[in-house]
């Protein structure tokens, strides 16, 4: 179970860093490796980094319980 807690951490942490690059550069990483937002390969990736955010809204209440 750590593992998966690493793996959407790290994920969350990637997603987070590509909309920073939309944000402030007008640059969007994943739909320039994958040729445009409309391709699978670009859905694919959003859809595993918001999965991988929903996850880790269960990881918020250990986190919240360990203070």
């Amino acid at each position: 179970m750590k593992t998966l807690n690493v793996v959407s951490l790290i994920l969350v942490i990637l997603g987070g860093l590509n909309w920073l690059s939309v944000g402030v550069f007008e640059y969007d990483v994943v739909s320039e490796i994958f040729g445009g937002t409309d391709e699978v390969g670009s859905k694919i990736v959003y859809i595993v980094v918001g999965a991988a955010a929903l996850y880790s809204l269960a990881l918020f209440t250990k986190v919240v319980k360990d203070e």
